[in-house]
């Protein structure tokens, strides 16, 4: 699993105030929860880019006046008009010690509804489970290889790894292969087209005696 290395310096002053000059110094305030003891610290917004300007699921080494801290991003707040980070929040991870993720959901296979013409659309992006740090990883996947038209994947199809819980409610439906109204209406055109034959048949045949 990707881990991104965040260097960041201890921050003593806390409050609104001390907050605000610290952003127009060009800092994002930020704490580090979970653990024994909150850690405050600080550190330039590029250094998250590639935590948070992603739909991967990251891990962060956070390394605070030479201390190294392995967490998860739990929030990330941002100006209303710039969007600029303004404020984040990370969970220490304690080996052994259960978290709850969201984990990005992937497919495994070919749809044969998607060969016949189908179009997957993917209902749920990410699933919430619950593990201990040494079970986490980047990606969840579904096995779509016998899903035909019509039909759908629930949360209940989801490939769990060892020592796994998932938290969404099992029915919730993840993806499904919907028939394209042109596909649709040729079908519906064919079945037509079978009546009108068989009226016709029935409209042909001779009367019984």
């Amino acid at each position: 699993m990707e881990t991104i290395a965040i260097n960041g310096t201890t921050r003593s002053d806390l409050g609104k105030k001390a907050s605000k000059s610290l952003r127009r110094q060009g800092q994002v305030p930020c704490v580090i929860y979970g653990g024994d003891k909150n850690i405050h610290f600080t550190s330039e917004p590029k250094a998250f880019k590639s935590l948070i300007f992603t739909p991967e699921f990251k891990l962060a080494e956070i390394t605070v006046d030479g201390v190294p801290y392995k967490c998860i991003l739990k929030d990330a707040q941002y100006h209303p008009v710039t969007d600029e980070i303004v404020h984040m929040d990370f969970l220490q991870l304690i080996p052994n010690k259960i978290v709850k993720v969201n984990l990005p959901l992937g497919f495994k296979g070919v749809s044969p509804g998607v060969k016949a013409g189908g179009k997957l659309m993917q209902k749920l992006r990410t699933v919430k489970i619950k593990t201990t740090p040494e079970n986490l990883v980047n990606k969840l996947f579904v096995d779509i290889s016998e899903l035909e038209l019509g039909f759908s994947v629930r949360i209940r199809d989801v490939q769990l790894q060892d020592g796994m819980e998932i938290m969404n409610p099992m029915a919730t439906p993840v993806a499904s292969v919907e028939v394209p109204r042109a596909l649709r209406s040729a079908e519906d055109g064919a079945e037509k087209e079978a009546e009108a034959g068989a009226e016709a048949t029935e409209a042909e045949a001779p009367a019984e005696a």
